[in-house]
């Protein structure tokens, strides 16, 4: 019993140093949050379309056609030109913005640029110009118009969004006659300078790559198509024009871009589309946020 009570009091002894002197582990959330891949890149397709209110070159309105040619392409950020709302009746007086981002579960802004009484007391007022359709959050979004000289109103619709983590400016515009079009691209040129980080510009331009507002434009953004010169938009049934463009921030830059043929009734334009690499603003987690953070 002697020998037995004295092993008893060492090991007691041994467990209350180990206790006392050595330090425990630290806790997992003294340990911090643990080292998972991050998101260093995000890709994201966008597109430039005018929709002609839905009208195909066949004379038929059908807008569940104009959102199958956008949701077939895997087009994420969309600028829309010639989109009606509550309108007239050559597109139902119905709200197209709206009817889109619902058919293709997407976030939406609309930029008025023609804004008229309504017919009748009460209806919504009548109102004609572009729209973007976005995948990700649009968090805000401001209207600018152009000059347009007693002309048809043109505009710039500029949105700000978040695509997973990593902020854009993304606008479309739809220039207008001859003798307005450099006046209005020097305007834009001045409004998206008053913004900073990663900026995307799409649009119905009206306007060839060697025009003068082009080549302006060309100063401060890059043509995303300069490549491809033949990457002709207009007329959709027998395209011989490159007017329709997406300009990028030198930061970026536009790849795997293509000119859409696969349904060319569905508007006097075809669109185009290509893939933009955005940097996120803070390195994610794979979009994962941690159980050790508040």
């Amino acid at each position: 019993m002697g020998m037995l009570r004295q092993m008893f009091n060492f090991t007691l002894i041994a467990a209350l140093f180990l206790t006392t002197f050595v330090p425990a582990s630290k806790s997992r959330a003294e340990q911090g949050p643990p080292e998972l891949p991050r998101i260093a890149e995000v890709p994201v397709r966008v597109m430039s379309f005018n929709i002609l209110h839905g009208a195909g070159t066949d004379g038929v309105l059908d807008l569940n056609r104009t959102a199958s040619v956008i949701r077939n392409s895997g087009a994420e950020l969309v600028g829309l030109q010639e989109v009606d709302v509550h309108f007239r009746a050559r597109s139902n007086f119905e709200d197209q913005a709206q009817r889109l981002a619902e058919m293709l579960d997407m976030h939406y802004v609309f930029g008025a640029n023609l804004d008229q009484d309504p017919l009748e007391p009460g209806a919504p007022r009548r109102q004609y110009g572009t729209a973007v359709l976005s995948k990700y959050p649009i968090l805000e979004s401001h209207n600018y118009y152009l000059s347009s000289f007693g002309l048809e109103q043109r505009g710039l619709l500029e949105t700000k969004i978040s695509v997973n983590g990593a902020t854009v400016y993304f606008y479309t515009t739809h220039l207008g006659t001859v003798e307005q079009r450099l006046t209005q691209v020097n305007e834009i040129l001045n409004i998206t300078s008053a913004r900073t980080g990663t900026k995307i510009i799409t649009g119905d331009f009206n306007s060839v790559p060697t025009s003068a507002p082009i080549q302006t434009m060309k100063t401060v953004y890059k043509d995303g198509f300069a490549d491809q010169n033949n990457a002709y938009t207009a007329p959709s049934n027998a395209p011989n024009a490159r007017i329709d463009y997406i300009f990028t921030s030198d930061n970026v830059s536009l790849t795997n871009k293509s000119v859409i043929t696969s349904n060319p009734v569905a508007s006097d334009h075809l669109p185009i589309i290509g893939t933009v690499v955005l940097t996120p603003d803070s390195p994610l987690y794979n979009g994962l946020k941690s159980i050790f953070t508040k």
